[in-house]
């Protein structure tokens, strides 16, 4: 066989006349698992994982041995003499931390990658892309049963198509999954074993945090911006032009630096409001420059030119956000500066390179060709209504394709946060993971996958339930606030998308986990019936339909309250925050119980 990925992602070209390697045979091991006795914490643990998968791959026990010399049936992970010995072609002190070979050598099979984390995704995407393991969610997986276990011969080298990946869902923030989806974010709170991840020194919105208003604006008033002839505090930003208050905040940087040294990134960022200073200085760089994001990205340069003798390994990250989202005419960001792109104007029912999305687009080309490192911040979930249907799902693989052909380099992928139990969040964070690793892949494909494999037979009347959704919203400019009126959520496609949900319990049976798994995506179709039970009853009424839920609100509420109660023993199934604000179920179905039947 022969397999090319792209460049950004792999790099597979198999050695077909090459034998490859049997790990074991009818439930006994064939091979030994060696890592060196000078194998990083990382290393260590990726053998024991790897050990602890092909035990319930094979039902074989696999010994591990700390050796520097692999005997000839070896598994060899992670780098080391060993490694060294026998794929001397391997350019092992070249490797990028997260960069993975995966090579085969008669009955020999490495694993092996840069430090901290790429002989972790070895091991991972050998699981993946050779027995076929998925991990759908943190508690739920495949895991394919074969007792005999043989590998084609294999001459990989790969490494994700992003350098920061981060699907920011609840269901994500799991430090396994993370690492077994090569996601590696600070938020996955990956620990030294499982490699660690990109950790920020403040993430967003730090100009106050830096400059506290309370500390400093009686007595400089002039570090902060003029407004109407007026120097505020009051949703405003900074004025970053001023001297004295940028080698105040190159302390303030240098500071938080030396408190995190595992932070490789700081955040000077502006405020999550509009106001940006319009004295005379600042208002005639960004008119020269046709755009707020001169003085921004003036100021994070002036920053990032002054830490970097004592952080030479540290950026200094800002936002393209609201009205710093254009492009400066001619400043280019320093090499160790990050732009973050922000989509928050968006509509995220069509993929982000379609006219109407222009203007974005416009941006993102723009900022690619004046950013060395361009990072994207994209909104993916309903933040006033996380349980809602929100049909951005077939965008997801179109977008991350328009980044990578833009030269971003890294993403966060910004979901339903705080909560389990929001709108096919499952589905978003796994697909989003696969994609921010690879985004050529066939994404309605991934999505077809992970619904039969999360779903098992609902998979069919669940993907039935998205394309209704698709369809029904075309036209509609979908933002990341919509309203539970929105024309696409009107009786006609409720009734129908209800009786798929309806059919989708049905054609599981009584099989408890995956009917767990059915009834809480069923909920965001419920959510909205309940949000518009008179509306729709009318619009029921008008066309002479059958009404397809209970006659009764309070009936159909407890019932939509049982669900998002949870099962005990199962954390997953239980809801406890419908938007960003942290809305309650119980809040929620107070205000049902107070309109009656």
């Amino acid at each position: 066989m022969k397999i090319i990925y792209s460049t950004a992602f792999a790099l597979l070209l198999s050695l077909g006349h090459l034998c490859g390697a049997t790990l074991a045979q009818n439930g006994t091991a064939r091979t030994v698992i060696v890592i060196d006795p000078s194998a990083s914490a990382s290393e260590t643990f990726a053998a024991r994982e790897l050990t602890s998968y092909l035990h319930i791959i094979t039902g074989a026990n696999f010994e591990i041995r700390t050796n520097t010399i692999a005997p000839r049936h070896a598994i060899v992970v992670g780098q080391g003499k060993a490694a060294a010995d026998l794929f001397h072609d391997v350019p092992f002190s070249q490797l990028g931390g997260e960069e993975w070979v995966i090579r085969t050598q008669g009955d020999r099979l490495l694993l092996a990658g840069g430090r901290a984390r790429g002989t972790l995704y070895a091991v991972s995407r050998f699981l993946q892309d050779q027995c076929g393991v998925r991990w759908w969610t943190p508690w739920a997986s495949r895991i394919p049963k074969q007792s005999t276990l043989t590998v084609p011969s294999l001459k990989i080298r790969g490494k994700p198509a992003f350098e920061y990946r981060a699907p920011y869902w609840f269901d994500a923030r799991d430090a396994n999954w993370s690492w077994e989806n090569l996601c590696d974010s600070q938020f996955s709170q990956l620990t030294e074993e499982q490699g660690g991840g990109i950790e920020y020194k403040g993430f967003v919105h730090t100009f106050y945090p830096l400059v506290p208003p309370d500390k400093y604006f009686a007595e400089h008033p002039e570090w902060y911006s003029q407004i109407d002839g007026k120097r505020t505090e009051t949703g405003a930003q900074l004025c970053t032009t001023n001297p004295k208050l940028r080698d105040f905040m190159v302390e303030q940087v240098k500071q938080r630096l030396r408190e995190s040294p595992r932070a490789s990134i700081i955040s000077v960022s502006q405020n999550d409001c509009f106001g940006p200073c319009e004295c005379a200085n600042c208002k005639a760089l960004d008119d020269a420059e046709g755009s707020h994001s001169g003085s921004m990205i003036a100021l994070v340069n002036y920053i990032a030119e002054k830490i970097g003798p004592e952080f030479p390994n540290a950026a200094v990250d800002t936002l393209a956000y609201q009205f710093t989202r254009k492009p400066p005419r001619t400043l280019r960001p320093r090499p160790n500066v990050i732009v973050r792109l922000c989509s928050i104007e968006c509509n995220f029912r069509e993929p982000l390179d379609q006219p109407s999305n222009a203007s974005f687009g416009d941006d993102i080309r723009g900022w690619a060709k004046q950013a060395d490192r361009l990072y994207v911040w994209d909104y993916v979930t309903d933040f006033g209504h996380y349980i809602q249907p929100h049909p951005n799902w077939f965008v997801l693989g179109p977008n991350l394709r328009f980044f990578q052909t833009n030269h971003v380099r890294g993403v966060f992928e910004e979901g339903a946060y705080n909560s389990h139990g929001s709108e096919m969040a499952e589905l978003r964070a796994w697909v989003l993971a696969q994609l921010l690793c690879n985004p050529q892949q066939d994404d309605r494909a991934l999505i077809r996958e992970f619904l039969n494999g999360y779903y098992g037979l609902a998979g069919g009347p669940i993907e039935s339930y998205l394309e209704l959704l698709q369809n029904a919203s075309r036209g509609y400019n979908l933002a990341c606030y919509s309203p539970t009126d929105a024309p696409f959520l009107g009786f006609k496609t409720l009734a129908a998308a209800e009786e798929l949900w309806q059919e989708a319990e049905q054609v599981v049976g009584e099989n408890e986990n995956l009917l767990a798994r059915i009834r809480l995506g069923h909920l965001a179709v419920r959510y909205v019936w309940l949000s518009r039970w008179d509306a729709l009853r009318k619009e029921c009424a008008a066309t002479g339909a059958k009404w397809p839920l209970d006659d009764s609100r309070k009936k159909v509420a407890e019932e939509w309250r049982a669900v998002a109660n949870g099962i005990p023993g199962k954390p997953w199934t239980k809801v406890t925050a419908l938007d960003e604000a942290g809305l309650s179920p119980e809040n929620f179905l107070s205000s049902i119980e107070k309109g009656g039947e």
